[in-house]
């Protein structure tokens, strides 16, 4: 029945570390931009050009 007791503390802590770095992905503006994602794979970059090799 011990177990239980830490196995329940070790979940809470476990949560709170995944909801810290969830609250802080917000705040650092990982979330903000959901628009151009989508649209950036049309507008795929020219082809590099080849390098002559000598």
């Amino acid at each position: 029945m011990n177990i239980f007791y830490l196995l329940i503390g070790a979940s809470l802590l476990v949560a709170l570390v995944f909801l810290a770095a969830f609250i802080w992905a917000v705040k650092s503006g990982q979330y903000d931009d959901n628009e151009t994602p989508p649209y950036r794979i049309l507008f795929d970059d020219d082809t590099p050009e080849e390098e002559d090799k000598e």
